[in-house]
């Protein structure tokens, strides 16, 4: 006789009721204390089935995209065919990794197809002057006296075209533009750099003509952008600077001196609209949605909408477009019901941008913005469970979040900038608090300003007081003693941060590696400076590494220095000043109104008088200084000062002096203000971005120096006649690394040398400094 099943009903009743005892029993179990080998290492299932089927491909395409960008486009194409053949191996990875990376090799070989050919590519070639119709894509940036604007041309002389550009122009109306604005304007094309996906790049003449207004929403986010800002205008100067950046990342009131604070106690990405910002207002409408007792998937869909309503305010820069990708699939995932996965989500979000913008693989700002999610997802969760046994949780998590973001965006700031910041986990820690309730109450003050201003300006007061904390907070890290420390920059720098990520990971190597690492932080803060002696004692001139730009200091005292030029950005000059221990700046020569002349103006008034600043008679009035009431000066030849023992002398150029040059450019640097400096013993010759034209009218008269500040970055337009009359025995080039203008010319080099010059550079020896010993020249570099 055989036995009748059970029913299926009876036997699911049999197991929940078998689960529900075994819940109570594991709930009353004595748990087993975590070792340390359990709290450092992931747990199996982050790197285990679709996590790492997505992590991987993501990194191919990243490292596809990475290294295509700056090749022809053939090799994109060549790229994607060698990844179908990998696909043929049909193993789960490898064809989840050749999707992926044939995926983005093709979208980055029609992209770079696409500017790299065509008419407008042919025209930037001939550096031929159009009259040009124009698409703003972002909100102009602005650096000193040059605005940046990111467009596309859709019209050339009347041909119809769609191609990307950068616009370098000036003026004040520039500035003002919003995305989709349309607008006409003449100017000259140029050859855009290698590796970007720009068609050209366009020197613009004179204020666009505006054709027709942004879209209706690209104006309703202007409005409430500027609506935020104006509401602000009741805080104090600084606060109301950075409330519009920490809201809605802009920083077009922010003091240069709140710039330097941040980033000095690594709190710049404060000011960048990230996945922080993102997470605050979907936190916000994700627990409004249930107090109004919606659906799980109804307060998912209120989410991403909130979240791509504030992206749209604060614009897509690559952060917020990886917070907005991700946030989105996380809220899909909770609208779904399914478990939040923090590695897919990130996985899927960097191929999605990527495949949507391949040129964001280039971008630092991008790779930090990742990695700092990345820390947070893998490292915060296991430091916090280590801590909470030893600490209360929210303190844990409140000190785990921003350590894990630090130490994975390390290796990448060392690969940037060469520096570690020790104050950047504290500073964080504490400013933390203060960035949520500044976030939610500033956007409210936000969109309530295009209703009512006043309304606005009383929501404002209380961000104020967040705002403030977190600028003292910056303030006081940037004054603590070795804030930052020196670090060797490039792949040299990564590596020795090795040692640190073994002690984090590993713990047999914990001990040995601590050790490592401590003997490197200690020769760096202790004997680098020993063995460096920077300054060198008796220098009276010094050649700062600034870039592509010009920036120079001469001794004038104590403690006093008269700077030449101010090269392309405020940080460099300040901290080169820093170095030297220069206060005061008894004058400023700007030698003509260039931006890698004139762009770090405010890192040399940063907490430092100026007596007055000479300028070019081509000048541009410089709203800083009317600011500050310094006065600006157009001198004449053979106009002499006096500080201490340097003795300064102008040549040229005549207030009345023709304008000469082959193009708008060189006659800018024809007008350079050139000055003859003298000390007891020696001399040199400061000689601006001189190009042959005024070269060869200053042939008779130009006095002899020992040192020559080679004009225009050793560029070709040189008159050797010139370089010969000033007989000197030192040339000294300020000059970027790998400058796409072929600064400095081989031409000129072969006539320096031919002439018995000793060369000296800033790209290849950083700082240079002039010191004479025992009535001999010679030069100290300082390093790149």
């Amino acid at each position: 006789m055989s036995s009748r099943p059970r029913p299926r009903r009876a036997v699911d009743l049999r197991e929940r009721v078998k689960a529900r005892i075994q819940q109570r029993s594991d709930r009353y179990r004595p748990k087993r204390p975590r070792g340390d080998d359990e709290l450092l290492t992931p747990p199996a299932n982050v790197w285990q089935g679709h996590s790492v089927e997505l992590v991987i491909p993501a990194i191919a395409a990243w490292l596809a995209a990475l290294l295509l960008i700056g090749l022809p486009a053939w090799a994109s194409f060549l790229t994607a065919g060698i990844f179908v053949l990998i696909a043929l191996s049909r193993k789960r990875i490898l064809v989840a990794v050749a999707i992926a990376g044939c995926a983005v090799s093709v979208v980055v070989g029609l992209k770079v197809h696409g500017v790299t050919s065509g008419p407008l590519a042919e025209m930037a070639k001939r550096n031929a002057t159009v009259s040009a119709e124009l698409v703003v894509s972002a909100d102009p940036r602005v650096k000193g006296e040059l605005v940046f604007v990111e467009a596309r041309i859709i019209a050339v002389n009347q041909l119809r075209l769609d191609a990307p550009v950068l616009v370098f122009a000036r003026g004040d109306t520039w500035p003002t533009l919003l995305p989709s604005h349309h607008v006409k304007v003449s100017g000259r094309l140029g050859v855009a750099e290698p590796g970007e996906l720009l068609a050209a790049v366009f020197m613009a003449r004179g204020d666009p003509v505006v054709l027709t207004p942004p879209s209706t929403s690209h104006g309703m986010a202007g409005a409430i952008r500027s609506g935020l800002r104006e509401a602000s205008s009741v805080l104090a100067p600084a606060e109301r600077g950075l409330l519009p950046g920490l809201v809605v990342g802009d920083v077009t009131n922010l003091s240069e001196d709140v710039k330097a604070d941040f980033k000095t106690a690594g709190l710049s990405h404060l000011t960048a609209v990230s996945g922080a910002n993102l997470a605050i207002i979907g936190g916000a409408v994700l627990l409004l949605g249930r107090l109004v007792g919606l659906t799980l998937v109804w307060r998912a869909v209120l989410v991403v909408v909130a979240m791509v309503a504030f992206a749209f305010v604060a614009r897509f820069s690559p952060s917020v477009l990886r917070a907005l990708v991700m946030g989105t699939v996380a809220a899909l995932a909770l609208g779904a019901g399914r478990q939040k996965d923090g590695v897919s989500a990130l996985s899927v979000a960097v191929l999605l941008l990527l495949l949507f913008n391949p040129g964001l693989a280039r971008e630092f700002g991008f790779a930090l913005s990742v990695s700092a999610t990345a820390g947070i997802i893998l490292l915060a969760p296991y430091w916090r469970d280590r801590m909470a046994t030893r600490m209360p949780l929210w303190c844990a998590e409140a000190i785990a979040v921003p350590a894990a973001a630090q130490v994975a965006v390390t290796p990448i700031l060392v690969l940037m900038s060469g520096e570690i910041g020790l104050v950047a986990i504290p500073a964080n820690l504490l400013a933390g608090p203060a960035v949520a309730p500044a976030t939610i109450i500033g956007f409210l003050a936000a969109v309530t300003a295009p209703i009512s201003m006043d309304v606005a300006q009383l929501v404002t007061r209380p961000a104020g007081l967040a705002v403030g904390w977190i600028i003292l907070v910056a303030d006081r890290a940037a004054d603590v003693p070795a804030a930052t420390i020196g670090w060797p920059g490039g792949l040299l720098g990564v590596a020795l941060l090795v040692p640190l990520g073994i002690a984090l990971w590993h713990r047999g190597a914990r001990r040995v590696s601590l050790a490592v690492a401590g003997g490197v932080l200690v020769a760096t803060l202790v004997a680098g400076p020993v063995v460096s002696g920077w300054p060198p004692s008796g220098w009276f001139m010094v050649m700062c590494d600034v870039g592509q730009g010009d920036a120079i200091v001469l001794h004038a005292g104590e403690g006093k220095g008269v700077v030449v030029d101010t090269g392309p950005e405020p940080d460099l000059v300040d901290a080169c000043l820093d170095r030297l221990d220069v206060d005061a700046v008894p004058l400023l020569v700007l030698t003509h109104p260039h931006a890698d002349h004139t762009g770090g103006l405010t890192g040399v008034l940063r907490d430092r008088p100026v007596g007055a600043v000479v300028v070019s008679p081509k000048r541009v009035v410089s709203p800083e200084l009317a600011a500050r009431r310094i006065p600006e000066w157009v001198v004449t030849p053979g106009t002499t000062w006096r500080f201490g023992d340097l003795v300064l002398t102008v040549v040229a150029p005549a207030p009345d002096a023709p304008s000469k040059g082959a193009g708008e450019g060189s006659v800018l640097n024809n007008a350079s203000v050139v000055l003859h400096a003298k000390w007891p013993g020696t001399s040199a010759l400061l000689a601006g971005d001189l190009e042959t034209e005024a070269e060869s009218a200053l042939v008779r008269t130009l006095p002899q120096a020992d040192i020559l500040k080679v004009p225009h970055h050793g560029s070709a337009r040189q008159d050797p006649a010139f370089l010969a009359a000033a007989r000197s025995r030192l040339a000294l080039i300020s000059v970027g690394a790998g400058n796409d203008y072929g600064h400095p010319a081989d031409s000129t080099l072969a006539t320096l040398t031919m002439l018995g010059a000793r060369i000296h550079r800033t790209d290849v020896q950083g700082d240079i400094a002039v010191v004479a010993r025992e009535g001999v020249l010679a030069v100290v570099a300082r390093g790149p």
